[in-house]
């Protein structure tokens, strides 16, 4: 092997080690990343909570417009603000988090627009059950982060389904089953 076709081996080893290097990994921030969500109350106002425990990754390939979002949800955290409210949400007939304490959310592929992330193709598994969720991406930014010195990507997202789909029947006919889901979340880059 001459000294020019060892130079393009080693060229060509490093090119792939980089392109292999490509992907990023994040850690769901807890402190930052709050499910939350919007429900019918008999047509008469809107009922708002939010889901105060979650983990979860992000992998993000900037240079082949790919990712991935893992996401739980510690069920028993729901905070509707109101102490019966929260006990009521927890029992059998709707959240039922002793026999169902996570929900989760698995991306099956995410949607690029030039450099922002505007969609998420995914699944979210609720009372056991598992459906196509799509997430609609408002923001999206990465940042070196002046206290962590590492960089923190986030996002806002939402979504729209029917909480029946997921057998999560309280309250209905009187409720409407269409529930608004908002996701605002930021993520750590793994060291």
């Amino acid at each position: 092997m001459t000294f020019k076709h060892l130079m393009i081996a080693v060229l060509a080893a490093a090119g792939a080690g980089s392109a292999m290097a490509a992907t990023d990994t994040y850690n769901l921030d807890p402190t930052h990343t709050f499910p939350s969500f919007e429900a019918d109350h008999m047509g008469m106002s809107v009922w708002r909570g939010k889901f105060n425990k979650t983990k979860g990754t992000v992998t993000l390939d900037r240079a082949a417009k790919s990712g991935s979002l893992d996401l739980v949800i510690d069920a028993d955290s729901i905070d509707f603000g109101l102490d019966a409210m929260n006990t009521h949400a927890k029992k059998a007939d709707m959240f039922n988090v002793e026999k169902f304490p996570q929900i989760s959310y698995k991306s099956k592929s995410f949607k690029f627009n030039g450099e922002q992330l505007v969609e998420v193709d995914g699944e979210l598994t609720l009372l056991g059950v598992t459906k196509p969720v799509k997430l609609n991406v408002s923001k999206f930014k990465c940042i070196m982060h002046p206290r962590y010195k590492r960089e923190v990507c986030g996002a806002d997202a939402s979504a729209e389904f029917k909480r029946s789909d997921f057998g999560l029947n309280y309250g209905m006919p009187a409720f409407s089953p269409e529930v608004k889901l908002a996701i605002q979340v930021e993520a750590i880059k793994a060291d």
